[in-house]
């Protein structure tokens, strides 16, 4: 037996000191340097909770960084759970050539958060880009898509809904796990097909729903690559996400006790954010068949 535990844990030793080394210690200590003024070159100085007085009351780029993001979360949440859920209605029917399009519809997914694929994106909204190509052939004048503030942020947005792949594989699974019976009792009572989808599909995949509600969510609040590379942030701050601004203080500026308290708001915020949304489940998630039986 204590053979048995020896080797068990020699195997999980790596993931243990992986996740003290590089997790658990950058955590814990980036909660202390919060509280201090600290720049890389010289030991943390203790400064009390002066970091969070400056960033509440005199910082305006974090207000309007946390704004931007915001935004930018409440824009591609609904945008692409929406579309990973109509994707994933439709290639639930058994039609000739469907694996495919599943494959095809879930790489972007996998490549959608690297820098590569946001080059290519800030290719393709690029003045003399693909997209302005494409639309002079009409004859029309070319937009500055990652120029104007308003385009800039829808640029950015499309990218993090065209990675809908993950969430849309998650909807199929579930949308396959849908009990036969209950779209055959509904089609007894007369439900119309927008009515079976309502009544029938979307309760009984509402543990799913809510599951890729919060991951989307957690990562649309850390998005970096896409904006980085496309925007820079700009033009103007318009898309200024707030973990660029915390990579601007942390590694451009090289203001660390000030990027610590950043990230730790960020934190509080996603937390916050999460705790909300498992509260509010038990009014609108159903994990039974039954619709009258909440959470049970």
């Amino acid at each position: 037996m204590n053979e048995n535990r020896l080797l068990g844990l020699a195997w999980i030793s790596p993931y243990i000191i992986g996740l003290i080394v590089f997790t658990a210690f950058p955590f814990i200590s980036s909660f202390f340097l919060s509280f201090t003024e600290y720049d890389l070159m010289s030991p943390p100085v203790f400064n009390g909770i002066e970091n969070y007085r400056y960033m509440f009351t005199e910082d305006t780029l974090f207000w309007k960084s946390m704004g931007v993001t915001f935004a930018y979360v409440f824009l591609t949440i609904p945008l692409k759970l929406a579309f990973a859920l109509g994707i994933a209605f439709v290639l639930n029917f058994k039609l000739r050539g469907i694996g495919f399009f599943r494959t095809a519809y879930y790489i972007p997914s996998i490549l959608g958060s690297s820098v590569a694929i946001a080059v290519l994106w800030r290719a393709l909204f690029a003045i003399d880009g693909l997209l302005n190509s494409f639309i002079g052939v009409f004859g029309l004048d070319p937009i500055n898509w990652l120029g104007e503030p308003s385009l800039a942020l829808m640029s950015v947005t499309l990218l993090r809904v065209w990675q809908f792949g993950s969430a849309m594989v998650i909807f199929l699974a579930a949308l396959q796990n849908v009990p036969q019976s209950q779209y055959e009792a509904a089609m007894i009572d007369g439900a119309s097909k927008w009515q079976m989808f309502m009544k029938v599909t979307v309760p009984l995949i509402t543990p799913v729903i809510f599951f890729n509600f919060i991951m989307q969510t957690t990562q649309a609040f850390q998005e970096f690559t896409g904006p980085y590379v496309i925007t820079g942030g700009g033009p103007t701050y318009y898309t200024y996400l707030f973990s660029l601004y915390i990579y601007d203080t942390a590694f451009k500026y090289f203001d660390m006790g000030y990027g610590a308290a950043l990230a730790w708001v960020l934190f509080l915020v996603v937390a916050v954010f999460a705790s909300v949304a498992f509260k509010s489940s038990k009014y609108w998630v159903f994990y039974s068949a039954d619709k009258g039986g909440k959470n049970g």
